[in-house]
């Protein structure tokens, strides 16, 4: 590798960023430039590959402006051997810090797609020669207008009564069915999403419903149609029966407010809801695996 120059971007340089033709563009992703313009991407923690003069790997670190976390490694892309990405990755971390998250953006179904794995083996082999850990999968999902099951009846939903009851709530739910954004409000906010929802969200309860059951709690959801696009951010349950009038719930609520499509994330690993996402209308649009280094805590 002795014709490999390895080098951060300089301002004015974001046609080379560009001139590695984009892997998979199926996925919906911000341009470079667009991310430049807005300020979260920078010169600075954009590190390239070049081997006689020709781009062959490429990594943008993402923090948005006013964001209170350290950038996470949002677009990687190589065209070379996983040697090579791990030099690159590398030799950034060595400037930036150390290692920090990569969130490694990957089409639905990705294992299931060989012209897909072709293009992420290498950069996925390469953070891990870097040091980086896999640590979990989130999959976003999309509903767009599907007819949504029919109420049983069975439940009541309404606003919370206060903010005090949305804090009870989610203090009695351990682990939250749908968290969208997480990532989003730990870096840009410091917030974990799971435990303190509406220190990212906010105090307004309009988008929030507590699904009732013979007059108690047994489910709590907050959605948000004025984010970047409709989502339900928090989906929590006391009784899991309620999960699938309660996720229809929360797209009602959305659709009434103008929303043509709702989004909705979740861990991999939680099939139970993804199948009732999948009866509920939503199809998955893309998966995001987790890496970080060893001793963090993501």
């Amino acid at each position: 590798m002795t014709d490999l120059v390895i080098r951060p971007l300089v301002a004015g340089e974001e046609n080379l960023f560009d001139s590695m033709p984009d892997p998979l563009p199926q996925l919906r992703q911000v341009a470079y430039a667009d991310g430049i313009a807005g300020g979260g991407y920078r010169p600075e923690t954009t590190w390239v590959a070049l081997r006689a003069g020709r781009l062959v790997g490429r990594a943008a670190w993402l923090l948005p402006p006013g964001a209170v976390g350290a950038p996470w490694l949002e677009r990687f892309d190589l065209d070379a051997e996983p040697e090579v990405g791990a030099e690159l990755l590398r030799a950034a971390h060595d400037a930036l810090g150390g290692p920090g998250l990569y969130y490694a953006a990957l089409p639905a179904h990705w294992r299931r797609r060989p012209e897909v794995l072709a293009v992420v083996r290498a950069p996925m082999e390469a953070a891990r020669l870097a040091g980086l850990v896999e640590r979990g999968e989130r999959l976003r999902c999309s509903w767009t207008g599907t007819p949504l099951p029919a109420s049983s009846g069975r439940y009541d939903f309404r606003a919370p009564v206060d903010v005090a009851e949305v804090k009870a709530l989610v203090a009695r739910i351990a682990e939250p069915d749908v968290l969208t954004g997480v990532e989003n409000a730990l870096a840009v906010g410091g917030v974990d999403l799971a435990t303190d929802p509406l220190a990212w969200l906010g105090d307004a309860l309009e988008g929030w419903r507590v699904a009732m059951d013979a007059g108690k709690p047994v489910g709590l959801v907050g959605t948000a149609g004025d984010a970047c696009f409709p989502l339900i951010a928090y989906l929590g349950l006391l009784d899991e029966a309620v999960r699938p009038e309660l996720l229809a719930e929360a797209v009602r609520v959305l659709a009434a407010g103008g929303a043509r499509e709702v989004i909705a994330d979740v861990e991999s690993r939680r099939v139970a809801v993804l199948a009732e996402l999948e009866r509920t209308g939503f199809r998955q649009l893309r998966s995001r695996v987790v890496f970080a280094p060893p001793n963090s805590r993501e």
